[in-house]
């Protein structure tokens, strides 16, 4: 260890030397533009093209409306400014060197009967900007992963009031709604919550998420612990939630959505510059959302409040800080779990109403979560910045109880109960990046290095589970629900585990090196120190982990299509087990490896993005409990398939969102004890899944008015690994109906039109027919 600190400390030096030589290098003769563009109504203006006409140098801007054009040679150009359906500016720009030339603008349209067009200001739904999922700004087609965005804007458009409604969206993508509480998805094969918050760690382990400060959803596919770590990523990959910052324009937006099952959901989003300068914004969303289940019991209770301010200290210094109180009470999705002897092979068996609850409503859960985001962002020169991070993120389960039924035969269930809580998780994240870029001849670098400080903490109780039931249903007969008394008389005394201190310290680099604008080679390595303190009994444990991730991209033609490849490492970092003989087994931290190649498309004028890509992911060393309960780390998991994403906006009015994933997850090897699982499917693993919306807004006739449809299908799944209790396959239908003008909108949404029956991953029965209204005005 201490010769590995030694190395890291010199790697460092050697590092900050660099950083120091390529700084000044990056200075001398260049200067630099920077601004920001509103629309006619005062809004963000996004993707608006920006050139210096005559010259090699051009951007686009943001969905903040900004824009930066840096290494600019001096000289006198003229900066042209362009977005369809408004007039395009032109002005003459002077670049000094050394200097900033600061350009603010606002368009206007291009028919001079304002009142006449629909001003939507609506991003269009195929940009795959980011700065998150390689940490520094690598174009969709430059990136040797696979990634997809869901932006707010296809969110509104559907009418969808919950995380696990809008992440359909992504091609292979399946909600999951866990008995606790949390929220998670299934990709690739694997399970992951959504753990990253602006490409900080964030929590979704017991209080679910909320959507409504929800500006796009990146999901990263594959193994991504090079770059954001095992607390954040799972072997199938990562989901980011990016959320909506303050803007220099004053706001406002008021949403209403009422519907089938008591739906009753109220949003506000404020936006204000808070000085006249405006170097101070902020901006405030909030939501409250009560909704009652489909079933006869059961309902949700949500409240959420999002407040962010930006504050630019000077030309170099932004501050971002944001925060988040959310609370939830609500019942939740049962887990059912079946005997040998009942016969029963999937939830379609079981003979209990589809409309009826085991459960009444006052068997529910309490819980609530705070955050808290600090961002500084420095420019160091035109192409070297320092991004210092902090996260804050408390997670608090009040009371949670959770029914356990058994089910003994199609119609007869045994009742088992537990209870959650008080359970208190704490997480305190420091991270710190430095980005650069710079060109040598023909050759273009970029580079993030950063370091990463991980303080976890909790406190954790629940009521052990009785291993006899105190109650059996007949659901033949009209039987009651259970009630929280009726459980509260069984339970056993509270269990208070010992609180867990866990200490990580990372350090990562990514370095990208791009050729004549064609080729992109990418090389990244992360180095994580994890540090388990000791827990009443349970002893502590410190590992080390050392993670790559390398990545080819060539584009054939140029801008339009690249092939790609990558290779990619996951890890978690694993405590030792007890053996059976009371020795003790140190294991290896879990490792797997993937290797992708396809073919990433954006043509026409990017009105056509698609990705194309096969996948293979291997764990060599998976750990397999015996029947004798003697642990092994020899077991192997393979995960292979294709992944499909289909992007377009070929008319005006018409988008399409479309996606295929085909997934094989199976266990191939496993030991002498556990052979009967040897080649089966891996659990929550479905083969083929199909997502779709085409949406259309009338241009000429009917202007503001517009229609949409789409689907999903979900092929069957099994619960558990020994494939005996599969959750069958499924396609739900949506469709809306839509008119919409500068400041106002209102929208109907059908889901599940053909009033399909079907079940979670885990068994849970989802909302047969249903329908909501939106209305939504601006200020």
């Amino acid at each position: 260890m201490k010769y590995l600190s030694l190395r890291t400390s010199k790697f460092l030096f050697m590092m900050g030397l660099l950083f120091s030589a390529l700084s000044s290098f990056a200075q001398q003769n260049h200067g630099k533009i920077k601004g920001h563009i509103n629309t006619s109504d005062g809004k963000p203006a996004s993707d608006v093209n920006i050139i210096l006409k005559n010259s090699k140098y051009g951007t686009t801007t943001d969905e903040y409306g900004n824009f930066e054009i840096s290494r600019v040679s001096e000289s006198s150009y003229t900066l042209q400014i362009s977005l369809a359906g408004y007039k395009t500016l032109e002005k003459q720009v002077m670049i000094e060197i050394n200097k900033t030339n600061v350009v603010n603008e606002q368009l206007s349209v291009s028919n001079k009967e304002l009142q006449e067009v629909v001003i939507s200001n609506r991003k269009s739904l195929l940009s795959k900007k980011t700065q998150y999922v390689a940490r520094m700004p690598l174009k969709n087609i430059e990136n040797p992963q696979v990634y997809n965005v869901i932006h707010k804007e296809l969110i509104q458009e559907q009418i969808v009031i919950d995380a696990a409604g809008a992440i359909r969206n992504a091609p292979g993508v399946v909600p999951l709604n866990y008995p606790s509480g949390g929220f998670a998805v299934i990709f690739r094969g694997f399970t992951v919550g959504i753990n990253s918050r602006n490409g900080m760690e964030t929590l979704s382990g017991r209080s679910t998420v909320g959507i409504a400060n929800v500006e796009r959803i990146e999901v990263l596919k594959g193994p991504s612990g090079t770059l954001f770590g095992s607390s954040a990523s799972s072997f199938g990959g990562v989901v980011n939630l990016v959320t909506k910052k303050p803007f220099e324009a004053s706001a406002t937006e008021v949403s209403y959505t009422g519907g089938s099952f008591g739906v009753n959901r109220l949003t506000v989003d404020i936006n204000t510059p808070l000085t006249k300068d405006k170097k101070v914004l902020f901006r405030l969303n909030a939501a409250v959302n009560n909704e009652k289940s489909f079933l006869d019991y059961g309902f949700n209770k949500t409240i959420s409040f999002t407040p962010s301010i930006t504050f630019k200290a000077s030309e170099k210094l932004t501050f971002n800080i944001d925060a988040e109180l959310f609370k939830v009470n609500n019942t939740k999705p049962l887990f059912p779990t079946v005997t040998t002897a009942s016969g029963i092979t999937n939830p379609g068996d079981i003979k209990l109403d589809y409309k009826k609850s085991l459960v009444h409503d006052d068997a529910d859960a309490k819980s609530s979560s705070s955050k808290a985001f600090v961002q500084a962002e420095y420019e160091i020169s035109d192409h070297w910045k320092s991004t210092t991070l902090f996260s804050y993120v408390n997670e608090d389960v009040n009371y949670s109880y959770q029914v356990l039924p058994t089910w003994t035969s199609p119609t007869t269930a045994t009742i088992r109960a537990t209870v959650f809580g008080p359970i208190s998780s704490n997480y305190t994240n420091i991270q710190e990046n430095i980005n650069g870029e710079f060109s040598t001849g023909i050759l273009k670098h970029k580079i993030v290095v950063g370091a990463n400080y991980r303080y976890y903490t909790d406190t954790f109780s629940s009521t052990p589970t009785p291993t006899a039931p105190f109650r059996t249903i007949d659901v033949t007969t009209n039987f009651t629900p259970v009630r929280r008394n009726e459980i509260d008389k069984v339970l056993l005394a509270p269990v208070i585990r010992a609180g867990r201190d866990e200490y990580t310290f990372s350090g990562y680099a990514s370095y990208v090196l791009g050729v004549a604008d064609r080729l992109y080679a990418m090389a990244s390595l992360r180095l994580d120190n994890f540090d388990r303190k000791e827990s009443g009994t349970v002893p502590g444990y410190n590992q080390n982990s050392l993670s790559p991730k390398l990545g080819v991209v060539y584009q054939v033609v140029k801008d339009q299509v690249s092939i790609f490849g990558n290779y990619m490492n996951g890890f978690q970092n694993l405590a030792p087990v007890q053996q059976p003989s009371g020795d003790q087994l140190i294991l290896d931290p879990l490792y797997v490896n993937q290797y992708e190649a396809g073919i990433k498309t954006e043509l026409f004028n990017k009105k056509i993005s698609a990705t194309v890509s096969y996948y293979k992911i291997t764990n060599d060393n998976a750990v397999i409990r015996q029947a004798d309960l003697v642990y092994q780390q020899d077991g192997k998991q393979v995960s292979k398939g294709v992944e499909f994403e289909f992007l377009a906006h070929p008319l005006p009015g018409l988008d399409i969102t479309a996606g295929y994933a085909y997934n094989d997850n199976r266990i191939v090897k496993t030991s002498e004890a556990n052979k009967a699982i040897e080649g089966n499917k891996a659990q929550d693993a479905p083969e083929d899944v199909v997502n779709f919306w085409a949406s259309y807004k009338f241009q000429n006739v009917l202007k503001g008015f517009g229609i949409g449809v789409g689907a999903n299908y979900v092929d069957k799944s099994y619960m558990l690994t020994a494939n005996t209790f599969y959750i069958p396959s499924y396609t739900i239908f949506n469709q809306t109906v839509f008119y919409e003008q500068s400041n106002w909108r209102v929208g109907v949404k059908l889901n599940n039109l053909t009033n399909e029956k079907y079940w979670s991953s885990w068994g849970a029965p989802q909302p047969p027919a249903n329908f909501l209204i939106n209305l939504t005005f601006k200020f």
